[in-house]
Order: C-alpha cells, then structure tokens, then sequence
C-alpha cells in the first residue's frame, strides 16, 4: 500500500482549469474522504488518480515513483463508479471476477476469491443471478465485490450511494464503515454528502472551487473549522449566520446582542474587521439559558426525538434543535439561549474564521 502525493497536481479543460496546483498526501493504510460541493473537483481529483483523466501539470507518486503516465491497468488501482457498470450479459460471478480472467489467474484462485468478497458482502446467494434480477443496493455491493477480488493496493470509491434512497444509504455507509476496519487498503472516497464524509473517513478533505478548504478528522472539522465555508458545509442541520458587527466585547446585529467569552473577545478586538458574519449551530440554541436572542417560530419541522425550529431572527433565517417534546406553536415569538462558548465570529470580507 503505498503513500500517495499530489504534488502541484493541474487539471485544465481548454482555457477553464478546474483543478488549480493541488498538494495533498493520502498516508498508508487511510480511509480518505474529498468532500465538497458538486463542481469543486473531487471527482476530478479521483479520476487523475485513477488515470482516467491526464494530468495537465504536476506529478502523482506512489511513495517516491511517479505514476502520472502510467496507464490505469498499471496503477494497482481499484474503482468503483456511481453507476455501477456491471456487464448485463454476464451473472454476477462472472461480473466479480472479470479483472482476475483477464490477468489469465488459475480458475481454483478465481473461485476462492469471488467466494470470499461475496460472503464479505452478503451476496453469495446471488452469484448465479443477472445485474437486472437485483436491487440497486445488491448491484452496489456487487459493483464493491468486483472491486475487491482485486487485491489491489489502493481502493477509489465515485459517489457509490449517490443513487440509492435515504434508508439504503443508511444501511450501506454502515457495511462500508465495516468493510473499512477489516480491510486493510488505501481507500479514497468521493461524495458531496457530509453525513458519508463524517461517518466514514480516518480523514475528510473539504474541497471548494478545487481547492482544499481544510483537512482533518470529522470532530476537527466540526469543532475548529478555519473559514466559513467549512462551518456551514460540516455540520447536520447546517450552521447559522447572522451579519453582525463587533463591539468590544459583544457582537450585535438585526435582533440579537449577544457576549463574546473572553477568549473570543480577545480575538475579535485584535481583528482589523468590525464587519462579521456570526455563526451559531443549532444545537448551540436552546429554550432555556445561554445568551437571549429573540426568534420568531415560522416552521416546526418534527424529525422524532429532536425537531428543527425554522425561525426568524429579523429577516435573517435561524435554524434551532430542540427535543420535540418541547413543541412551539407557529409563530410563536420565544426568547431563546445562545450557548456563548459555541459562537463563531468570520470575516465577512474574507469569510475566514477569526
């Protein structure tokens, strides 16, 4: 299993490039995840690394042996695609073990390997079957089984969910968090779904516009984001902002004044922007305690245990998860409580996080 660098790694279509020069080292033996928006690259990135697509500048290596001309076939690599690409001619044997017939491999090895990922994925009762015969979770799992009778050193995954439905996604996000702690790969992982990236990776890569916004774990990432654009992609429901403006040791905008703990205030104050953008997650308000803000219920939205409360703080939206035992009428105007230590302040100019 090798480490894997992008050094300066370019990717130009014409006069558009989509990648601009791209570092970024994927360490032995990790489960990474490139998350991002649909257009920031990620998918891009993968299939560079897979050889799908050429490079227009920079170099990839394998530890130190560059593998930016190498052909896929040469690359110990594995893919899985979003749409499956199983052979509806072939049963799902013969699916499975394609890459190993055509590396000529002796048809005992052939037969011990396919048995093995199946009974890994809980499909050897549907080896004999077509593609069409099975569900879309099944093909999916299928489409993962090809991949791994491989062996290969390094495992890529292009949104493998992405066309299954919620309760499907659910189940197979848990048999790959599974199939992740038995296997012992590389593994690179793309999708714009921040739940995937949280549940799955060792390491997540937030990507914007193709470039690398931060990296880190989930917590990292959750807890210490560095700019604005990391605050409200990670994070489920997503976080709140509200324009405000620093002063001394508060923050005050349209409807709300709320306290800057003192390590906070401290940053702010040595801050060249007054101009912010405060972000506050909804978990961070609560119906008793904290900071008071004033909110006007416009929406309860009942999820079981918990419920989304869309409010109104001015004209602004303000997301609250309160238990949903506590139920508010529609609208209802309620002071709630900010949890002052969980307040972010970002440069509204910059969106950097101060």
């Amino acid at each position: 299993m090798p480490r894997i660098t992008f050094d300066k790694v370019e990717k130009s279509y014409g006069s558009v490039q989509v990648l601009p020069p791209l570092d970024l080292t994927l360490n032995d033996g990790e489960f990474t995840v490139l998350v991002g928006p649909s257009g920031c690259g990620k998918s891009t990135t993968l299939r560079i690394l897979a050889g799908l697509e050429t490079l227009s500048g920079g170099e990839i290596y394998f530890d130190d042996r560059p593998i930016g001309s190498l052909e896929p076939k040469e690359r110990d690599i594995a893919m899985v695609f979003q749409d499956y690409a199983l052979y509806p001619h072939m049963n799902i044997a013969r699916n499975m073990s394609f890459a190993l017939r055509l590396e000529r491999r002796p048809k005992a090895e052939i037969d011990s390997e396919v048995t093995r990922v199946a009974e890994m994925l809980n499909i050897a009762h549907l080896l004999d079957r077509k593609p069409a015969e099975l569900s879309g979770g099944q093909r999916q799992r299928v489409a993962m089984g090809r991949a791994l009778v491989r062996d290969a050193g390094t495992f890529l995954f292009d949104e493998p969910l992405s066309n299954l439905d919620a309760k499907l996604r659910a189940r197979m996000r848990t048999e790959l968090a599974e199939m992740r702690d038995t296997i012992d790969k590389n593994m690179v992982y793309v999708t714009h779904d921040q739940v995937e990236a949280m549940t799955l990776g060792d390491r997540i890569v937030v990507m914007n516009a193709g470039e690398i916004q931060q990296q880190g774990t989930a917590e990292e990432l959750f807890s210490d984001p560095v700019n604005r654009f990391v605050a409200g992609f990670i994070g489920s429901p997503t976080m709140n902002f509200l324009e405000g403006e620093i002063s001394g040791d508060r923050v005050k905008g349209a409807g709300f004044d709320l306290p800057l703990v003192p390590e906070l205030g401290q940053r702010a104050a040595k801050a060249s922007a007054r101009a912010v953008d405060v972000g506050i997650r909804p978990s961070s308000i609560q119906l008793t305690g904290g900071a008071p803000i004033d909110l006007r219920v416009v929406v309860s939205e009942y999820l079981g245990a918990q419920s989304v409360l869309v409010t109104r703080c001015g004209e602004t939206e303000v997301l609250a998860e309160i238990a949903s035992a506590d139920r508010i009428p529609t609208g209802d105007v309620r002071s709630f409580g900010v949890v002052s230590e969980d307040i972010m302040l970002f440069d509204r100019a910059s969106g950097a996080r101060i």
